[in-house]
């Protein structure tokens, strides 16, 4: 350089400095922004060699069209028509060529071309998801810049466009849709009950008198034919003696039997032709003596129950499952019960019958579960926890929980479009479990939907579409 050249620069250098020295020497104010002055002045000076000390780029003139006018000191303040300052001074215009955004790239009305093709910049919006837009570049009260929206990002209203910088803060990320088995398991309370079909009842259907009740109590394990009690019935024993006069008499046989008469006393009749004082009555099960209502000398009524005995190797559990649940409880499902007297322990079934009726008083339907009980440690009316292994049964098409926005009135879930694109779509659910949920309609296998963050996205569209809303044709930036 030559020494003209070098004597300028060292001219504007000394001018810099003395403007800072001023500045710095007043508390009153804030000094403005230091920027070196326009250079054409400096062409000015005689002895100045312009052409050695500055470049021709250094200063281009300004090309394209006024696309907003900004502050003349370089303050953060913007207008999209011509205005002064306080004290008079007009505000600078700024063209196409000259607006830089943060990264030195033109953010003017006509972005660099994509793929060929320029984009267009409609308006500016509020960085921090405010609704607020602007047709011209501006600052939020903390200084931030506020995004451009392009065409193209804005024609359908729906899908949204995040900074790639703006999705790492933000923790955003999808994974894609693939099918799933979904289990769910339905946790319900559920009590013991031994199965009807092993459970009978002692009695005798005429009026009689109990004579000798052998030692069998409730609780105790009784054997099929195993004597219980003696029964003194007169009817009893005019039909006995009628079967020892005419033993082959088919009427006279058929009598005692409808008299609930055991084959084994009827068959002792017939072979020592002798009527018995009393006649005893055996168990008629293998089984457990439930209830004994038999006392001797006692007159019981036809059809009193004397004894009631149940054979408890298959228990029931009954699980009282709620209304909004049925959906997802089938015959087959697998269940695990777990005895609150037995902890650590459990016990496998499968659903056996879904009762036809709901509680009205609980909204509960009953469902039968049965269970294997060998060593006889589940007892009647024992309270249980079961789990029922509910669930789709094979695969379909889901989605992990998180992905799914759940309104009440409407489902929706993200689409990740992939280069910070995003577009909520509404969708129909079905069953849930497993951290998974099912969809029936809106997406397909292979679409990326949001998992992480999703609410945030749901928020800007939101936004968006309410933007859209409010501005009119005319009014649009």
């Amino acid at each position: 350089m030559s020494r003209a050249g070098r004597a300028g620069l060292a001219l504007a250098a000394i001018l810099a400095a003395g403007t800072g020295g001023y500045w710095a020497g007043r508390r009153d104010v804030a000094p403005p922004p230091v920027s070196f002055p326009p250079t054409s002045w400096l062409r000015a000076i005689p002895w100045f060699d312009s052409a050695a000390a500055i470049p021709a780029s250094a200063d281009p003139a300004p090309s394209g069209p006024v696309i907003y006018y900004r502050d003349p000191d370089g303050r953060p303040a913007y207008s999209a028509t011509p205005r002064k300052t306080a004290d008079g001074r007009a505000f600078a215009p700024v063209h196409a060529s000259e607006d830089v955004g943060f990264e030195g790239k033109p953010t003017a009305a006509v972005s660099a071309p994509v793929g060929g093709a320029p984009k267009k910049i409609l308006y500016y919006r509020n960085p921090m998801g405010l609704p607020d837009t602007s047709p011209s570049p501006k600052k939020d009260s903390m200084g931030m810049d506020y995004l451009p929206v392009y065409a193209g990002e804005d024609e359908d209203g729906v899908t949204v466009k995040l900074a790639p910088g703006k999705l790492q803060r933000t923790g955003v990320r999808s994974e894609i849709v693939s099918d799933q088995v979904i289990v769910r398991q339905v946790r319900v309370p559920g009590t013991v009950q031994p199965d009807e079909r092993r459970v009978s009842v002692v009695s005798v259907p005429t009026d009689a008198f109990v004579g000798k009740v052998e030692s069998v109590t409730t609780g105790d394990r009784v054997r099929k034919g195993q004597p219980l009690l003696q029964i003194r019935s007169p009817e009893i024993a005019a039909a006995a003696a009628q079967l020892m006069i005419n033993p082959g008499y088919e009427g006279t046989n058929r009598r005692l039997e409808n008299l609930n008469v055991p084959q084994e006393v009827i068959a002792e009749i017939t072979r020592t032709r002798q009527v018995p004082l009393a006649f005893i009555w055996p168990s008629p099960r293998d089984g457990v003596v439930l209830m004994r209502n038999a006392t001797e000398g006692m007159k019981m009524s036809a059809g009193d129950a004397l004894f009631r005995i149940a054979d408890l190797s298959t228990v029931w559990v009954l699980a009282d499952v709620p209304e909004y649940d049925l959906a997802n409880v089938r015959p087959g499902q697998t269940a695990t019960i777990r005895v609150r007297s037995l902890p650590g322990r459990t016990f496998q079934g499968r659903v056996a019958l879904i009762y036809p009726q709901v509680a009205k008083e609980t909204r509960t339907t009953k469902v039968r579960i049965e269970i294997p009980n060998p060593d006889g440690v589940l007892r009647p009316d024992m309270y249980a926890d079961v789990e029922i292994a509910s669930g789709s049964g094979g695969p379909v098409l889901a989605v992990p929980d998180s992905a799914v926005i759940d309104t009440g009135a409407r489902q929706v879930v993200i689409l990740d479009k992939g280069e910070g694109r995003f577009e909520p779509r509404e969708v129909k659910i079905g069953t849930q479990g497993g951290g998974f949920t099912e969809i029936r309609g809106g997406i397909a296998v292979g679409d990326r939907v949001v998992v992480a963050a999703n609410f945030l996205i749901d928020a800007e569209s939101n936004l968006k579409a309410a933007l859209r809303g409010m501005t009119s044709p005319e009014t649009k930036p």
